[in-house]
């Protein structure tokens, strides 16, 4: 295999709660793409914490939203429980995390531990955002329009419009 070329048939998984997905979300499933072949977007079900939007919205608020040059190679799926039973019956390979500040470490490192022992056959690649990205994420994008700001340029579109008609807010 020549450098820059990635194995064969290697499927990873970028979980989350999606809650709503931000464009640092999009950005670093456009990159997990270094690794992996296809990629499964894992939405948990999030029982550790109250979510804006159903399930079924957030689903499909990132088949919405992914670029086209993504979607035939991205698998968007709602999931419950230990993210690595659902890695095995998925036949995953690689668990896609993302990490933006340092505060993200800790949490993100016991996490990648506990499932390496798990599953040992599981490997946790941490990726950063673009620059741009770098201080977002989805409670600071709730907040913000919860508070009447704007998210046009945090978000996708379809995420921007269901946060409007959610908070009850008009167009700018």
């Amino acid at each position: 295999m020549g450098p820059g070329r990635k194995p064969a048939g290697r499927v990873g998984i970028f979980p989350g709660t999606f809650d709503p997905i931000t464009l640092g979300h999009i950005d670093i499933a456009s990159r997990a793409f270094h690794f992996c072949d296809d990629l499964i977007m894992a939405v948990a079900h999030a029982h550790h914490k109250q979510t804006l939007f159903t399930i079924k919205e957030r689903v499909a608020f990132i088949e919405d939203a992914l670029p086209v040059r993504l979607r035939e190679h991205v698998r968007v799926k709602p999931f419950k429980g230990l993210l690595v039973e659902f890695a095995k019956r998925e036949s995953v390979q690689i668990a896609i995390r993302g990490l933006r500040v340092i505060s993200d470490f800790e949490y993100e490192f016991q996490m990648a531990l506990m499932n390496k022992r798990l599953w040992p056959n599981i490997e946790t690649v941490f990726l950063m955002p673009g620059e741009e990205f770098i201080y977002l994420n989805s409670t600071v994008v709730k907040e913000v329009a919860r508070c009447g700001g704007p998210t046009a340029d945090l978000v996708p579109p379809n995420v921007d419009k269901a946060l409007r008609d959610r908070f009850q807010l008009g167009g700018e």
